[in-house]
């Protein structure tokens, strides 16, 4: 046996020198077992609502079933921008999932903002009956097509109400009042073909702006009211159930092609079970506040609905938005059972 002169044998160096190999190699791969991506979800909505209590669930139940490798910090309340902003930052890497309305996505591709045109939907069983429809598949592969996000569930946001410190009962009333819409073109159909002056206003400002008069009403569904405390400085809640509204959880373009078979699989059905976890708390609470609101003493009012669907329907055209006629008639024609 050839000894070296530090008095080891070639055949030990030989041992220890694969040893160590294989040591390394060890090491390497728990490394790489424990090497873990550090992802950005934002929305825009409160931490106690049902939207960020189902997301920070939803963080954690995916960093549980990919054993750790995704870690996903989830931040409410606009802090990584207003709505606007973090739908660009799918596309800028300043976010990597989002919660946000197909109004929104709209302005990337705007057919698929046609469910927010006034009165698609008759009820929240109607909505969640089209988010797994056809019609839904269809519209958001035109979307991903557009922007290669994903959007993987859709959560029911309630039905959008107005309120109003002017009181007001038909969609004539409602000419010259001030009133603030989110700053997506869809939003503007129903105060536009009332006369109304439309003003967007970021979401984190609305309060402020009814508290001082900048404007006189907002829309938006009894829950968010509720959760903006808009009914501190409102005296009216009109019931003018103008849209019945969604939320998609979209992942951006550079994550979802980054994720394997196996991992986009893993955060759909997680996604899907947060969406249902929060759709069942919304609908739930809706139920509830319209005698929680009554009690602090604000004026709830009935409306003849069919007399604003009429007035939207004759003087806003689904191609002014850029929607499709045909695929709001297909959404007519989905039925709907129970939630």
């Amino acid at each position: 046996m050839t000894r070296l002169r530090s008095g080891f044998s070639a055949a030990s160096v030989f041992s220890a020198a694969v040893f160590g190999a294989a040591a390394l190699a060890a090491v390497l791969a728990s490394g790489a077992a424990s090497a873990q991506t550090k992802l950005k979800w934002a929305h825009v909505y409160e931490p106690a609502e049902p939207f960020h209590t189902a997301s920070v669930w939803a963080a954690g139940e995916i960093a549980k079933r990919t054993n750790g490798r995704y870690q996903i910090d989830v931040y409410p309340s606009s802090q990584l921008g207003k709505e606007s902003d973090i739908n660009q930052g799918l596309t800028l890497g300043t976010v990597d999932m989002i919660i946000s309305g197909s109004s929104f996505a709209g302005k990337a591709y705007p057919p698929i903002g046609v469910t927010y045109y006034p009165y698609t939907f008759r009820d929240a069983n109607h909505l969640l009956a089209y988010a797994k429809s056809d019609v839904f598949k269809d519209l958001a592969k035109g979307y991903n097509e557009k922007t290669g996000n994903h959007i993987v569930a859709v959560t029911y946001y309630g039905v959008r109400q107005a309120t109003s410190n002017k009181l007001f009962k038909t969609c004539a009333e409602m000419k010259g009042l001030k009133i603030r819409v989110p700053d997506a073109p869809a939003y503007l159909a129903m105060p536009k073909a009332c006369g109304a002056n439309i003003t967007p206003i970021a979401f984190a400002e609305v309060y402020l702006a009814l508290q001082n008069g900048t404007v006189d009403a907002q829309e938006n569904p009894l829950t968010t009211i509720e959760a903006k405390k808009f009914f501190e400085v409102q005296k009216n809640i009109i019931l003018t159930g103008h849209i019945v509204d969604h939320l998609n959880t979209i992942i951006s373009a550079k994550l979802w092609n980054q994720l394997s078979p196996e991992d986009r699989v893993i955060f759909t059905e997680v996604a899907l079970e947060a969406a249902a976890r929060a759709t069942k708390e919304v609908a739930a609470r809706e139920k509830e506040l319209l005698d929680v609101f009554k009690q602090k003493g604000l004026n709830v009012v009935e409306v003849d609905t069919a007399e604003y669907r009429d007035t939207v329907m004759k003087n806003i055209t689904f191609e002014s938005f850029g929607y499709r006629k045909a695929d709001w008639d297909r959404i007519q024609a989905i039925k709907s059972d129970g939630m």
